[in-house]
């Protein structure tokens, strides 16, 4: 299995258990929950990488810098 495979396997698994665990309760914002439990561990790991070049970080993501630094902001990250 390829990494994107695994990556999308593991968010497949993680879904189950989310509406699993509704218990009959109706899903809301789901799409805005996912990107943010995604999102911020994944420009945590993507600085980290880059030993906190923003610019190779962006680069590494596809994203602007100054994108990058509007997200950092959002999530608190330093």
């Amino acid at each position: 299995m390829n990494k994107e495979n695994e990556i999308a396997a593991c968010v497949q698994r993680a879904m189950d258990t989310y509406f699993q665990d509704l218990d009959g309760e109706m899903p809301s914002g789901v799409y805005d929950m996912v990107l943010a439990c995604v999102e911020q561990p994944l420009i945590e790991k993507i600085l980290h990488f880059s030993q906190g070049n923003q610019t190779r970080a962006a680069e590494y993501l596809g994203i602007n810098r100054n994108t990058l630094r509007k997200k950092m902001a959002q999530y608190g990250i330093q």
